[in-house]
């Protein structure tokens, strides 16, 4: 399997090399994302803020931070356009208000969230839909120029569980991803992150699988990030609960860092750090 060539982002000037694994730490600004201690409270005053949580982060050696304001968890509520931007406008201006070179990815599926949070000063776009669920998403990332994590799911996250069938799981995740790929290439977007999107429209099983073919997503010549922390499929696996997955994260992570990723998504930024140093005298992405 060929090695990914591609080894660094633009982010708005700024060339962030992924020739060493890199961590995104998961800033949750919502009252229902599955796992209760990535949730934060915009305001900067209070206990477990926001800026506290990002501040914490990035000393354990995070190089983004991922803001959300839509929980994605199996079966979530929806929430409005409107009231997910007023959860995330604030985070981001706290943010880079107090720490100016923080790189700041947002995590929505809408277009017009996007782009407000880019003008906020947001450096990426993670979208866990892959463009499947706001047609103006790709033009808008590439008018706006800024890295966008391509994710697979199918459906919505209140209907994703429902939609895991598949004949030949990678064959048929990677061609999804290829086709919404190459529209983006078309429409001009450039520093495309692919994300094989764990726990959406995928069973436990079909994790593991994934996981174990994860070198497969190479073909693409794109950065991998794994999403993997704290998931179900470490708990129920464990016969455990989310808030005490931490070692099965690391050791998933572990296994995606073997498997060439590039960027780990985690709730827990310095066990993700660490398994990255560890890992690198093994590794020969």
């Amino acid at each position: 399997m060929p090695k990914v060539t591609k080894k660094t982002l633009n982010c708005r000037g700024r060339l962030v090399s992924l020739d060493t694994p890199v961590v995104m730490g998961i800033l949750n600004v919502t009252p229902d994302s599955f796992f209760a201690g990535s949730r934060v409270s915009p305001e900067s005053t209070q206990p477990n803020g926001v800026l506290e949580r990002a501040e914490s982060m990035l000393r354990a050696g995070a190089t983004f931070l991922d803001i959300g304001g839509y929980s994605t968890r199996p079966g979530a509520a929806d929430v409005s356009p409107a009231e997910e931007a007023d959860r995330v406008l604030p985070a981001i201006d706290t943010i880079l208000r107090h720490v100016p070179n923080a790189l700041i990815s947002i995590d929505t599926f809408r277009a017009s969230v996007a782009r407000q949070a880019v003008e906020a000063g947001a450096c990426m776009v993670n979208d866990v839909s892959g463009g499947n669920l706001d047609a103006d998403m790709f033009s808008t990332v590439a008018d706006l120029g800024v890295p966008y994590v391509l994710m697979h799911m199918r459906g919505t996250p209140q209907t994703m569980q429902s939609l895991s069938n598949y004949t030949n799981l990678v064959t048929e995740v990677i061609d999804e991803l290829a086709l919404r790929l190459n529209e983006l290439r078309a429409l001009g977007a450039k520093d495309i992150v692919i994300d094989p999107g764990f726990g959406f429209a995928k069973t436990i099983s079909q994790n593991f699988e994934l996981l174990r073919e994860l070198t497969a997503f190479h073909y693409f010549d794109e950065p991998l990030l794994v999403g993997l922390s704290r998931k179900t499929t470490i708990w129920k696996t464990l016969n455990t609960t989310a808030d005490k997955a931490l070692n099965g994260t690391t050791v998933l992570n572990t296994a995606a860092l073997l498997g060439g990723a590039s960027i780990l998504r985690v709730h827990d930024v310095q066990e993700a750090v660490e398994a990255i140093k560890l890992t690198q005298p093994l590794t020969f992405f």
